[in-house]
């Protein structure tokens, strides 16, 4: 984890529903025109990957957080990498995965049009924010990707599924390049060096940046007090301004709510009480919590806002995180069934490493944040393989003295 300036954790959460529509000003001196509501309703597959997956995000939070470190996640881009992936499960596996990612019920072709179509909205829903939502995936050079598979990708994710000369030594930086191009440069590398069994990269890269409605002033930036949670007391770039925001107050802590462009796009700040551990208000989140907060926000109203303008990088192996919370089988060669991803179709590879990196900067402007997450697939190295189908040298010995017993040679099998 490198990068990553102590300070106390707060939980930033993009909240993606709150109000959105299209809507933008023709003038462009004028500040955007609102948005307050979507343009149109969700299905009812895009409404239940929304909520399972704020549900999946929750868990993978508590697992990724520490009190000794900062955490930054997109559960969202770990969501779709390995709804990808799971395109490629069967069985045991695929009911795995989708029991972690809280599709519990839903079958793969509703979770593929959910995830769809929260594409298109993500991607169209503000005009003043760059948003991206960007999949990729790279397979050996030899192998033979099933039809169905790669087709699904396709339509589902805006996946092009395509092969890659793995020994080649550029093969890492085709893959890196793609990724450094759909974060706009902020993350660089996921991929490191290609293991000789890997067979297949899964790749989600999300890419975001917006300017709140109301920016802070740079002259107004001052240095501040912060009590970091480890590390010491701190001193930091404080931003200040008094800017219209929603809030609402909880027993123990309250949240406050940032607007970002057509105001489609929000930062939700959760600050504990004093005297009251982040970690502990964590663990007692849930989505349907969340939902709850957010409903009972207050309409914005102009108040004094203080915040530390940071810049971070994140970076974590999932693998643990996700055997956890309940798919340790797709980790687990011999048991992992992904017969869907190549053909022949049997049983297939297993998921070797799911890699995460984030990067987020706040400041007087706005935020700039981008993550990837790469799910590694790989097989069993194969024993190797001698055909003794040409003249071969023979030694009988003793093992552990290394006595030679008998040794020959045969040019012509005995008849």
């Amino acid at each position: 984890m490198k990068g990553i300036r102590a300070f106390q954790r707060r939980i930033v959460l993009a909240a993606l529903f709150v109000t959105a529509a299209t809507g933008c000003s023709s003038n462009p001196n004028e500040p955007p025109a609102p948005i307050s509501s979507l343009p149109r309703e969700l299905t009812a597959a895009e409404s239940q990957v929304v909520l399972r997956s704020n549900r999946f995000a929750f868990d993978l939070l508590r697992r990724a957080s520490a009190p000794d470190s900062n955490t930054f996640i997109s559960p969202l881009s770990v969501s779709m990498a390995l709804g990808m992936t799971m395109n490629g499960a069967a069985n045991a596996t695929l009911d795995s995965m989708r029991a972690t990612l809280g599709y519990e019920g839903m079958s793969l072709a509703d979770i593929n049009t959910g995830y769809r179509g929260l594409i298109d909205l993500l991607r169209g829903l503000d005009r003043t924010t760059d948003m991206r939502v960007a999949n990729s995936v790279w397979f050996k050079s030899g192998l033979a990707a099933d039809p169905d598979f790669s087709a699904a990708l396709l339509a589902s994710f805006d996946a092009k599924v395509q092969p890659l000369d793995f020994g080649l030594p550029s093969a890492p930086e085709t893959m890196n390049t793609w990724v450094d191009e759909a974060t706009n440069g902020r993350i660089e590398e996921i991929i490191g060096e290609i293991p000789p069994d890997a067979v297949m990269y899964l790749i989600n890269a999300i890419y975001f940046k917006a300017k709140w409605v109301e920016r802070f002033k740079v002259e107004d930036t001052q240095p501040g007090p912060f009590a970091a949670a480890f590390g010491g007391a701190q001193s930091v770039p404080m931003m200040r301004g008094r800017i219209a925001f929603a809030k609402t107050y909880q027993p123990n802590f309250a949240v406050a709510e940032l607007r970002y462009g057509n105001e489609a796009f929000v930062m939700d700040l959760l600050l504990p009480s004093p005297g009251t551990e982040l970690n502990a208000i964590v663990d007692s989140l849930t989505a349907e919590r969340w939902d709850a907060l957010m409903a009972a926000m207050s309409e914005p109203d102009e108040g004094s806002v203080s915040l530390p303008r940071f810049k971070m990088e994140y970076e974590r192996l999932l693998n643990d995180d996700l055997a956890a919370l309940g798919m340790a089988n797709a980790f687990t060669d011999g048991v992992a069934d992904f017969r869907n991803i190549f053909t022949p179709n049997d049983p297939g590879p297993f998921i070797s490493q799911v890699k995460h990196k984030t990067f987020v900067e706040v400041n007087e402007q706005g935020t700039e944040a981008a993550a990837v997450t790469s799910v590694e697939m790989t097989v069993t190295s194969a024993p190797p393989s001698f055909d003794f189908d040409r003249p071969f040298l023979l030694v009988i010995r003793e093992r552990f003295s290394g006595t030679i017993l008998f040794m020959g040679t045969i040019l012509r099998v005995p008849e």
